[in-house]
């Protein structure tokens, strides 16, 4: 099937491809999210690194720190919205930082993010056996869905199956960095944990993506999505 381009409900500024393939709507997608993922975390763990190896720990710390408050300090000066994810990086980097000199020990800084990650593979885990699976609260920020097609039994079971997926997704990146950060030394850690984390959300994302479009069709829902990622489900012959 060819996607066609149409402003949808009369969305001024969108240009909405109707009935996108799985790969457009990852390729869309992709095009949203890179952009909050190279500011939170990759440009952070480059110059963690860059410091690592041409100072001490410390000054990793700094560099890195310096670079997340930079990075809200501009959009807040700009009155511009801040990221959720850089609010996490930020957070996050700031409590390993303070854990870290109040310890002085280098493991206790890098063990961090493996329990964080423990735990919310266990919160996403938890959420589905009390009936609220995560994913259902965080699908309204990619993709709206009207009370009626939330309520429908095979979307109701697509959140539990994709809560599932990142509780898994969330327990493998844990496993795996905690294997590279006992088993090789702190500067080959600190690459390879971040290329593995990145390889394993972006399959999180594509078999997400997959299992979401699949079910929307077998549901009799159509898509559509605009270049900047913007997502939209709803019922065939409403638009």
């Amino acid at each position: 099937m060819t996607a066609t381009t149409f402003p949808l409900d009369g969305i001024a500024g969108h240009d909405w491809t109707l009935h996108p393939s799985k790969l457009s709507v990852v390729r869309a997608v992709t095009k949203r999210l890179v952009p909050y993922l190279i500011e939170s975390t990759l440009i952070p763990t480059v110059l963690f690194y860059v410091f690592l190896a041409t100072t001490e720990l410390r000054w990793a710390l700094v560099a890195a720190l310096g670079w997340a408050y930079t990075a809200v300090i501009r959009r807040l000066a700009t009155r511009k919205p801040i990221p959720g994810l850089l609010v996490l990086a930020t957070m996050g980097i700031t409590l390993r930082t303070i854990v870290y000199l109040l310890s002085d020990n280098t493991f206790v800084y890098f063990v961090q993010p493996v329990l964080r990650t423990l735990v919310t593979a266990a919160g996403f885990a938890l959420s589905v056996l009390i009936g609220r699976p995560l994913i259902a609260r965080f699908a309204a920020d990619f993709c709206p869905l009207s009370p009626d097609v939330e309520c429908r039994p095979a979307i109701v079971q697509l959140f539990r199956r994709l809560t599932y997926l990142w509780a898994a997704v969330n327990a493998l990146a844990a496993a795996t960095t905690l294997t590279l950060l006992l088993t090789v030394p702190v500067p080959v850690f600190v690459g390879t944990a971040t290329a593995s984390a990145w390889i394993i959300t972006c399959t999180g994302v594509v078999l997400t993506v997959s299992d979401a479009v699949r079910t929307a069709r077998d549901e009799g829902l159509a898509t559509a999505v605009t270049p900047n990622g913007t997502l939209r489900a709803y019922v065939s012959g409403t638009v």
